[in-house]
């Protein structure tokens, strides 16, 4: 089970409170993380990703055990203990500005 965290604009655009729980099996990545996120929620896509190229959008950043995935292959597995659900899935929009 991937617990996954999202910022609290995407959760109030999709009427969600918390954590989500998705089941996605033993090699669960960032993308078929964000494939499951998209098909049971549609109103979040192009929200996290681009709907032309599918990349992630510039001010969006993926984390999981303390640890910034946003730069590494959407398709590298994540951490076991995200897999077990002993670690959340962190979608964080990014700040900027001076």
């Amino acid at each position: 089970m991937i617990r996954v965290q999202l910022p609290s604009p995407l959760l109030a655009l999709a009427r969600l409170q918390g954590e989500l729980l998705l089941e996605l099996g033993d090699e669960a990545s960032p993308a078929t993380v964000l494939d499951a996120i998209e098909a049971r929620y549609p109103m979040l896509r192009g929200t996290v990703r681009d709907h032309a190229t599918g990349r992630r959008r510039a001010f969006v950043r993926y984390y999981a055990c303390e640890r910034d995935l946003s730069h590494d292959s959407p398709d590298t597995p994540l951490p076991p203990e995200v897999q077990r659900g002993e670690e959340p899935f962190l979608i964080v929009g990014a700040m900027s500005g001076g």
